[in-house]
């Protein structure tokens, strides 16, 4: 079997982006446990299953766990079916539909800002502050710590610690903590994440669009 591998939310230049893993054919894995052991051994923040590509039926997994919503997936998912010919206007996680779609050089999802609760929003007085931090910092819960860059033009630094206990120290670029954050502070922001990678929001009340590019990493053959 040959898993998909993107970087999604790439910086400006290309680089960065978080990896993720998209298995095309999701019902050649049948069942969580298959699922949960496959996303386990490939390692990435989170592994996307297709179970039906026209209709956009996506089921998601970190190494420990599954997710009825997460943002860098389906932002990744959404660009790898219109790479393979599927219109996915709507995606469709066990949260409910999300609608996608291209503009300004991106890749875009829309979603609810009550979806990505429970992650604590740290506010740092300086971005320097946020990349002292170690990876992760100590204590338990997803962390997401963040500082203005340049609050007029809603410019943020922010690092991701999802302090799960499975191996992800750090998480290079996240959308559902960026949509948190957006919603936190009802307004549109340019978000640096990680090494390298940019997620772009915008707020709409109840819901977030949020938004960026994503890059080809290769393919991970499973099996042999």
């Amino acid at each position: 079997m040959d898993v998909r591998v993107l970087r999604v939310f790439t910086g400006p230049d290309g680089s960065g982006g978080n990896l993720l893993g998209v298995v095309h054919d999701g019902p050649a894995v049948p069942g969580p446990a298959a699922r949960q052991r496959l996303a386990a051994g490939l390692g990435f923040s989170e592994t996307v299953f297709v179970d039906d590509a026209a209709r956009g039926v996506v089921d998601i997994f970190t190494p420990s766990g599954r997710l009825p919503f997460a943002g860098h997936p389906l932002v990744g998912v959404a660009r790898h079916l219109r790479q393979h010919g599927y219109a996915a206007d709507v995606l469709r996680p066990s949260a409910g539909d999300v609608p996608s779609w291209t503009a300004d050089g991106a890749t875009w999802i829309r979603a609810r800002a009550s979806w990505a609760a429970g992650r604590l929003l740290q506010q740092h007085a300086l971005p320097a502050d946020v990349d002292a931090l170690p990876a992760p910092p100590p204590g338990d819960g997803w962390l997401y710590a963040w500082s203005w860059q340049h609050e007029p033009t809603g410019r943020v630094r922010a690092r991701g610690f999802p302090r799960r206990g499975d191996g992800i120290a750090e998480d290079e670029a996240t959308g559902a903590a960026a949509l948190s954050l957006t919603a936190a502070l009802q307004r549109d922001l340019t978000i640096a994440q990680g090494a390298a990678s940019c997620i772009r929001t915008r707020y709409e009340g109840d819901c977030v669009t949020l938004g960026g590019g994503v890059g080809f990493a290769g393919v991970r053959t499973i099996g042999e």
